[in-house]
């Protein structure tokens, strides 16, 4: 945090494009019940993102790049929230911490706290997209807290939206709590 704030700015980054997405829905439940000191900033622009690619990663890299890396910069903390797809971690999300993890050794997410949560079809609620989503970003230089995870089978949900849901905005709550503690 920086000093004299006790404000956390979280960068929040949703691994779906669809804009009602159950994910995008659990995304804003978490901004609409963020504690007081959390500042959400929900980077929206995954999907402009050009494909990773060294090449084209230089001092003058694509703006949107370049407006990524800074909000990841300015963040205290990350919380991704993302489905599954075909047992894996969503193409534009992997693409999004392959350009925060570099340039290689000044990562954006370096030493900074990364939770992972979601909702998908499966019974599981996307645990493995979230393991590798967790492993991508330990590896990009992220802290990954172990015990932050809400995997979520979106049939639990019966029908509501993620932030009609007591037992959702609980967990919710408890993530922002665990991802306050590991800063």
């Amino acid at each position: 945090m920086t000093s004299g704030s006790n404000t956390v700015r979280t960068l929040i980054l949703v691994g779906s494009l669809r804009s009602g997405s159950l994910n995008r829905q659990l995304a804003q439940a978490a901004i609409d019940n963020a504690p007081e000191q959390i500042e959400p900033i929900l980077f929206d622009r995954l999907g402009d993102l050009p494909h990773y690619n060294e090449d084209i990663d230089t001092a003058a890299a694509h703006p949107v790049v370049q407006e990524l890396r800074t909000a990841a910069g300015d963040s205290h903390a990350v919380l991704v929230v993302t489905p599954e797809y075909n047992g894996g971690l969503p193409g534009v999300l992997k693409n999004a911490i392959d350009w925060l993890s570099r340039p290689y050794g000044s990562s954006a997410l370096k030493g900074k706290p990364a939770a992972v949560i979601g909702t998908a079809l499966g019974r599981y609620g996307g645990q493995w997209a979230h393991a590798d989503a967790r492993k991508s970003l330990a590896i990009a230089g992220a802290q990954v807290p172990e015990d932050i995870e809400l995997s979520l089978p979106a049939k639990q949900l019966d029908g509501l939206a993620p932030g009609e849901s007591p037992d959702v905005v609980e967990s919710l709550r408890g993530i922002w709590a665990r991802l306050i503690e590991h800063l």
